[in-house]
């Protein structure tokens, strides 16, 4: 789905410490317009984030240097990455390895063997998400901006019209039309 703004693809970082699963969610992923990298362990993941600033992150939870929660948890931590969505996708199926995810802060889980239309439709659907967020989040700030100019003295403030004219100019103070002393 690319982003509303400027027509990019959206970006997708997939973290997976097998390679062959990094491949496998690229494929399922192949038929959209989506720019996708990877990394294979928990540190590069953090550090690919910050190079890369995707739309959306796969996470794996078992990874060499730093777990999936781990990442999660930092990113989730950080003002700078809170927004992006993190969907686990993880072979790890117990009730309570879900529940670690979710209170990582991860956005949604698939476990593995991942199912094609899930994955496609999980991704989209947090894609949009995303893009909807940032699209009002780039409103807020336009209004907050129109906001302060109106309120600053000398800017239009809505209640007067900008087409009246300014009697002041040919009143002599007392509200009588001065005359042209020609």
């Amino acid at each position: 789905m690319p982003d509303s703004d400027n027509s990019q693809p959206s970006k997708i970082l997939i973290a997976d410490d097998n390679e062959q699963n990094c491949e496998l969610l690229e494929a399922y992923l192949a038929g959209e317009d989506y720019d996708i990298a990877m990394a294979f362990d928990g540190q590069e993941t953090i550090d690919k984030v910050a190079e890369f600033q995707p739309d959306i992150i796969l996470l794996d939870i078992m990874m060499p240097r730093m777990s999936g929660y781990e990442v999660c948890e930092q990113l989730k931590n950080d003002p700078a990455t809170t927004s992006i969505p993190i969907l686990m996708v993880t072979a790890l199926n117990e009730m309570g390895d879900i529940e670690k995810a979710v209170n990582a802060g991860c956005d949604d889980f698939l476990t593995k063997p991942v199912n094609r239309l899930e994955l496609t439709t999980r991704v989209k659907s947090l894609l949009r998400v995303r893009h909807l967020t940032n699209e009002r989040d780039r409103l807020l700030a336009y209004l907050q901006d129109v906001d302060r100019d109106a309120s600053q003295p000398g800017v239009f403030d809505g209640n007067s019209d900008p087409d009246e004219s300014d009697d002041d100019d040919l009143t002599d103070g007392d509200g009588s039309e001065e005359q042209d002393q020609a």
